[in-house]
């Protein structure tokens, strides 16, 4: 039975990546910071307390997987605020870059010791992490973190994949969740479905990719 590690897992896309990743059959670990009773009817064993910005929580999580081994690493966790030019609140932006950039090295870091070759990492990223698909500008915390998490994930492979470990790096579309204020046309279901779609067909040889949910291949 493959071991799964999700973080962000009590709603949204993390929530639904749980759901279907312990109902075909995996043993999942699902990281967040507080429960959910919708996290909680799916099964998977549940690490609360887990703040991917806090080096203690990430600690916490290491030690509550001991020696096992990952099979699959998904860094889901993420922060959306909304910055403007004429409104550049730093704070904010500094803790998206916390969550969204460094939240994902500080995690696979602290497992990387559970990883081993056929191990997997996936990065849930996002389209407005790209620089040649930037149309509209705006959104400056939330688009410079996710194009400084596309940097991690490459250099994340460059490290990993002489291991035998694949990395990927993911755009779900535009989901309803509450971090979208459900506004997106996608249901958080069929993007999880599309990301592990992509993650299982990820492999070391294939380099870091960057990757919809529906298969086509991002610009960077």
């Amino acid at each position: 039975m493959a071991l799964t590690v999700v973080t962000g897992a009590n709603r949204g896309i993390g929530l639904e990546l749980t759901r279907q990743l312990v109902a075909r059959g995996d043993e999942v670990i699902a990281a967040c910071r507080a429960a959910s009773p919708e996290l909680e009817a799916t099964g998977a064993e549940i690490a609360e307390g887990i703040d991917v910005a806090d080096e203690a929580g990430v600690a916490a999580l290491s030690r509550r997987i001991g020696e096992r081994r990952v099979d699959l690493l998904i860094n889901n966790a993420g922060i959306l605020t909304r910055e403007t030019f004429d409104d550049l609140d730093y704070d904010r932006m500094r803790r998206q870059f916390e969550v969204n950039t460094l939240g994902p090295l500080r995690v696979t870091k602290a497992l990387a010791g559970n990883l081993g070759e056929g191990s997997k990492v996936a990065i849930v990223s996002s389209r407005v992490g790209s620089l040649a698909d930037n149309g509209s500008g705006g959104n400056y915390g939330y688009r410079i973190s996710k194009a400084g998490v596309n940097m991690v994930g490459m250099n994340l492979w460059h490290d990993l994949h002489p291991q035998g470990i694949a990395v990927i790096l993911l755009h779900p579309g535009y989901v309803d969740t509450e971090m979208t204020g459900h506004q997106g046309p996608t249901a958080p279901a069929d993007a999880a479905r599309g990301l592990i779609a992509r993650i299982d067909a990820a492999t070391p040889e294939s380099g870091c990719e960057f990757r919809h949910a529906e298969g086509e291949l991002l610009p960077w």
